[in-house]
């Protein structure tokens, strides 16, 4: 017992196991020092976002000094190869599309060439264009652009745009005011095949039209398609979007727009087309349904266009190029 209350009350040797300490008293402030705020990813030297940001620089550097970057680079900075079009981005291809999107001063993202262009005007023009607004423009494989554009005819060219911004329908309006001239605008109903959006933005480019009004809910959109098919057209022809479209018809009406409606069972002929003239919205219904019962009871006048009894019915985009030249055609006599 004596051993073990000696052994208890024994000191300490100098140098020996340090015994307790009351309180913290700031002997370990040192190690409690923050380390300032965690820096971002792409700062990280180790993180994949500095890396991506690394090419991301590195291609910018070489769109700077050759205007053509190898895909590689382009690879690196998006994360996925050839920089995949996003949910948010749509890829427009082929020369005239994306030369009349460059014409237009459409915002792009990235402009595509192929390995081994074949140079034309339109080329050589899409490159110094693209180039004078700054817009980087890589060189890809036949392979990848053909992905990019899931396989349509591209010409070895194409961009990516951000998502198409519609007016509202009051805005075309507008735009016939400032033209001068009887407002002349083409609604859609039913049409859910962007490709026939696309040939009516090419027709109503063609002849005149202030734009084209679509629903907002089951219907076709400016999609990569319509761009294609409108052959650069939905650069130059506003598209606008109405909640709903009987209310925007009503509303026209109202400003005083007559409303004429296409329909293989009209009781009028296109060649006797009413209110040509006047302020205009030609309203087109979907080959199979025609025109809803809803809007066509806000129509001034059912027009049909007169076939021979082999053809049952016109598509979207060919009945719209028809009545809208038949509207040019009486506007200039």
């Amino acid at each position: 017992m004596a051993g073990n209350s000696e052994r208890r009350g024994a000191t300490r040797k100098a140098g020996s196991k340090k015994g307790a300490r009351v309180g913290t008293g700031g002997h370990s402030r040192r190690a409690l020092e923050g380390r300032g705020p965690t820096p971002k990813a792409e700062d990280r030297p180790y993180h994949v976002a500095a890396k991506r940001k690394a090419a991301a620089e590195k291609a910018g550097e070489a769109a700077g000094s050759s205007g053509r970057p190898s895909a590689r680079a382009a690879r690196g900075a998006s994360g996925k190869r050839g920089g995949k079009t996003s949910s948010t981005h749509e890829i427009v291809s082929g020369r005239n599309s994306v030369l009349e999107a460059l014409r237009a001063g459409i915002p792009v993202a990235t402009v595509y060439l192929a390995s081994r262009l074949e140079a034309d005007d339109r080329t050589r023009e899409i490159i110094s264009t693209a180039a004078d607004a700054g817009y980087p423009l890589l060189e890809v494989g036949r392979a990848e652009i053909d992905r990019l554009t899931d396989g349509s005819v591209h010409q070895g060219v194409a961009i990516q745009v951000p998502p198409y911004e519609y007016l509202d329908p009051e805005d075309l309006l507008d735009r016939a005011a400032a033209s001068q001239t009887p407002p002349l605008v083409v609604a859609l109903d039913g049409i859910t095949d962007p490709r026939n959006l696309g040939a009516v933005l090419r027709s109503a480019g063609a002849f005149g039209a202030h734009g084209v009004l679509v629903p907002e809910r089951r219907a076709a959109g400016v999609t990569a398609s319509a761009w294609k098919v409108s052959a650069g057209a939905a650069a130059r022809v506003p598209v606008a979007r109405a909640t709903n479209l009987t209310r925007a018809l009503q509303e026209y009406r109202r400003a005083g727009v007559f409303v004429v409606g296409l329909d293989a069972g009209g009781d009028v002929s296109l060649g006797e087309l009413p209110f040509a003239a006047d302020p205009l919205v030609l309203v087109v219904g979907s080959e199979g349904k025609g025109l809803s019962r809803l809007v066509r009871e806000e129509c001034d006048a059912i027009v049909s266009i007169p076939i021979t009894g082999g053809v049952e019915s016109l598509n979207a985009g060919v009945a719209a190029g028809i009545a809208l030249y038949e509207v040019a055609r009486q506007r200039t006599e």
